[in-house]
């Protein structure tokens, strides 16, 4: 499933990024809070757990968020303001890490470092801020679903509309949850309008 953000304020921070002259602080900043925006958006997939704690007129039972069955992947480096924002919402998450390089020839993604703790039976929260032709995320969730998680959602910024169909149809029971999509790559593969290299203008490091 492709949902899509409505939020005005979604879109007010997206255009933000999109602005050329958006420095790295602030970029990094922005991409926090709107991940921030998706994860209440996307909170009822998250799994929950009763609990009774003490207040300051006795005792309360209620529904919280089970942050002990969610682990965040970030898809470096972009996505690592992503997952602060996750993190610093849901602090007892588990975080993991995939490091995925696309060959700017063959626009193929190759994976160079994995550091995912257990999954089996855990809600995964996937953050990539962008999703070009989908290659890179494909491999990521075929290789998260192989350890057997309970559910996948997937936190991004922007998405070519190619790519986040693409996804949505070889993933049918991942939630895809996106503050913008896209019409369409150019002939490199990269987002149109996008917003450019989200890592390089995340860590100031342009080509």
């Amino acid at each position: 499933m492709i949902i899509e953000s409505d939020s005005p304020l979604v879109e007010h921070l997206v255009n933000r990024l999109r602005d050329a002259h958006c420095d790295a602080m602030t970029f990094r900043w922005i991409l926090k809070e709107i991940t921030k925006q998706l994860l209440a958006e996307c909170a009822h997939s998250l799994p929950t757990v009763e609990k009774k704690i003490p207040t300051w007129q006795g005792n309360f039972v209620g529904n919280f968020v089970d942050e002990s069955r969610i682990t965040c992947v970030a898809i470096l480096r972009a996505a690592l303001p992503m997952q602060e924002g996750v993190l610093e919402t849901l602090g007892e998450a588990e975080g993991g890490f995939l490091a995925m390089k696309r060959d700017e020839e063959t626009h193929e993604s190759r994976l160079y470092y994995d550091r995912v703790p257990e999954l089996t039976g855990k809600t995964v929260v996937l953050v990539d801020p962008m999703v070009a032709t989908g290659g890179s995320l494909y491999d990521a969730l075929a290789l998260l679903k192989e350890r057997g998680p309970e559910k996948i959602v997937t936190l991004h910024v922007i998405g070519a509309k190619e790519g986040v169909e693409k996804i949505s149809q070889a993933f049918p029971d991942v939630d895809i949850h996106i503050a913008r999509i896209d019409p369409i790559l150019n002939k490199d593969a990269y987002i149109v309008p996008g917003l450019g290299d989200a890592g390089d203008r995340a860590y100031n490091t342009p080509e």
